[in-house]
């Protein structure tokens, strides 16, 4: 089903984008919350009226998004965790760690906007990319170290 977004969703798209998503979401979700609407001519041509309107919208949310990956940028975060003789750790340092250490340096993210590929097994250092908007990813340095 066709659709066009009345807000910028992480994972679908930026406002005003017209996108396919399945029927459920659309009708359950996305348009009886206010999301979207269904792409029809009648829409589209409301969107291109209030295209200058969404334009500026769109720029105010990269310019927040750069302001805030300049705070992240030089973030070093430490974490502390149990270790076994060979130097891996005792279970993993995951995505919610690292939300929870930046959150307590006064940094808040979302566990969804950290990029982690697969979660941390061993001491040392590392470059995490946080995702801040679509193509912004300020990278943080986790230091992982034994308790």
């Amino acid at each position: 089903m066709k659709i066009i977004l009345k807000e910028t969703i992480e994972p679908l798209g930026i406002i005003g984008s017209e996108i396919d998503v399945k029927n459920g979401f659309a009708r359950n979700y996305l348009i009886p919350r206010g999301k979207a609407v269904f792409a029809t001519p009648q829409n589209r041509n409301i969107l291109a009226q209030e295209k200058t309107k969404l334009d500026l919208q769109i720029a105010k949310e990269r310019e927040t998004a750069e302001e805030m990956a300049k705070k992240i940028e030089g973030v070093v975060c430490k974490i502390t965790a149990k270790v076994a003789e060979e130097g891996r750790l005792y279970g993993s340092i995951t995505s919610r760690e690292i939300m929870n250490a930046l959150t307590a340096q006064n940094v808040n993210v979302l566990k969804r906007m950290i990029l982690l590929k697969e979660p941390i097994k061993d001491i040392g250092s590392y470059k995490v990319p946080i995702r801040v908007y679509k193509d912004i990813e300020p990278e943080i340095t986790l230091e992982v170290a034994s308790d």
